[in-house]
């Protein structure tokens, strides 16, 4: 993927507006919707440091949006969201119910290793 689709795909997954991404990092509103609309648009690198600072990112993510790379502030990861979602809509018997089946299916892992 491209820069501009990274910064899209990160933009939407923390939910952050491009208005509010220029006021973070100090750039022009017209500067990130250039990054964000046009394929030939991309910042030098200091100002692509400060967009993925802005949006808890790394820049080898926004770059080349390796999903490893991918962390979201406090460390979540795009994984981790998505689990921590689903979890959050669960009731506390099938909360309950999945942590053990992960715990059983992380227990079989390692002993395979």
């Amino acid at each position: 993927m491209s820069f501009r689709e990274n910064l899209r795909e990160t933009l939407d997954f923390t939910s952050m507006e491009q208005k509010e991404l220029a006021a973070r990092t100090g750039l022009s509103l017209k500067t990130i919707e250039n990054y964000v609309k046009k394929e030939s648009s991309v910042p030098s690198a200091d100002k692509a440091v400060l967009i993925a600072q802005a949006l808890g990112v790394t820049v080898e993510y926004l770059v080349t949006g390796k999903e490893n790379e991918k962390l979201i502030k406090n460390g979540i990861t795009a994984k981790n969201k998505e689990l921590n979602d689903i979890f959050s809509k669960l009731d506390n018997y099938h909360y309950d119910l999945i942590i053990s089946m992960a715990k059983i299916l992380l227990k079989s892992q390692m002993t395979k290793k």
